[in-house]
């Protein structure tokens, strides 16, 4: 059959991310019954920290690497020699991710959980919300975005370069944006050590080793070997570490959910308008300065998703994996999928809105 007439297959997500709602469900209900059940087990495995009162939770911090690592190995620095090709595309994303994004989101944080939601929630907790969510948006999607543009038939290139240069960024903005924000919509003080030491642990340490690994691997096996065979058998080691990480987040937060779980319903409002005001401005800019589809549709869900991984480690590093702020961050991995896929679905509708790019 000639190829220009070959039909076109439908692009799937595989079991994993196709159901991530529904296995951090699970793990949500798997950890409370785990925290109400065995509540001094639990207590040993919370009180594991690298330091007495450091809030960096051994068990944890290890699950975290062994997701990270993985996705860092992905990351091609090589491609950002590339950054001066079709700047409008990358320097739009760049925009809504640092000048946009942390800030609307420390405002629709502070509207809902200070005054809108204020019957429900408590000053203490509202705090506690806020950082969470500031938190969350100050991180932008790093692993996950290459699944959205593959779904939406973006360019991989160019998506592998706009996720390059987000990471060489978060490495300065994430800890004085994370201090700034917090500090200024709440009444929580961030210990800028600690955030310091979370950025040093959690991006700097698992970038290193990704890049260092990639390059052994490529050097002494050759690229398609790692791509095509290696990093997919990292794929369930990753998986198993993020459902083990979320099964005991949910049970160091059962007291806290059980008693709370009109809370899960409330945080996702602010969060799911988030997501969809940055996704509309990232499109909406791309379309006005005629970016390509296949660079605008992988730029607007870069500006709409997180890295939710760092996001749940900086949380607990600084507050603890009980406190309101890691709930906010595992509530932003609940609600991420099934929002992420209903903006490929829309960018996948309005591609012709974008003009055609040659061959």
């Amino acid at each position: 059959m000639d190829a220009a007439l070959a039909p076109i297959l439908p692009k799937r997500l595989n079991l994993f991310e196709r159901y991530l709602t529904v296995w951090v469900g699970l793990c949500m209900v798997a950890g409370i019954l785990l925290g109400q059940s065995a509540p001094a087990a639990v207590q040993l495995l919370r009180s594991m920290e690298f330091g007495q009162g450091s809030h960096v939770n051994f068990p944890i911090a290890v699950l975290i690497w062994l997701m990270i690592i993985p996705m860092m190995t992905k990351v091609d620095f090589a491609a950002v020699r590339d950054v001066g090709k079709r700047p409008r595309g990358l320097l739009t994303t760049l925009f809504v991710n640092w000048i946009v994004k942390p800030f609307s989101m420390a405002f629709l944080a502070w509207l809902f959980f200070r005054f809108l939601f204020s019957t429900w929630i408590t000053p203490a907790d509202a705090d506690q919300y806020i950082a969470g969510a500031i938190i969350l948006a100050a991180a932008p999607c790093t692993a996950m975005v290459f699944v959205w543009s593959y779904l939406t038939d973006g360019d991989p290139a160019y998506t592998l370069v706009q996720v390059s240069v987000n990471d060489l960024i978060m490495l300065v903005l994430f800890a004085p944006l994370v201090a700034f924000l917090v500090n200024g919509a709440s009444s929580l003080h961030v210990p800028y050590e600690v955030l310091l030491y979370s950025v040093l642990a959690f991006i700097v340490i698992p970038l290193t080793l990704g890049l260092l690994l990639r390059q052994w691997f490529i050097r002494n096996h050759g690229k398609e070997w790692f791509e095509q065979t290696l990093l997919p058998r990292f794929a369930p080691v990753t998986i198993v570490a993020l459902l083990a990480t979320l099964v005991l987040i949910f049970a160091f937060q059962a007291d806290n959910i059980s008693g709370k779980g009109w809370h899960v319903a409330l945080i996702a409002v602010p969060l799911l308008l988030q997501v969809y005001f940055n996704a509309s401005l990232t499109y909406g800019l791309m379309k006005w300065l005629k970016v390509p589809y296949a660079v605008a549709a992988p730029g607007a869900l870069i500006g709409a998703s997180n890295f939710f991984e760092l996001a749940v480690a900086t949380a607990i590093a600084l507050f603890g994996a009980e406190s309101g702020a890691a709930l906010v961050t595992v509530v932003g991995v609940l609600v991420e999928v099934p929002v992420m896929l209903s903006v490929c679905a829309a960018c996948n509708r309005t591609r012709d809105w974008f003009p055609a790019e040659a061959a």
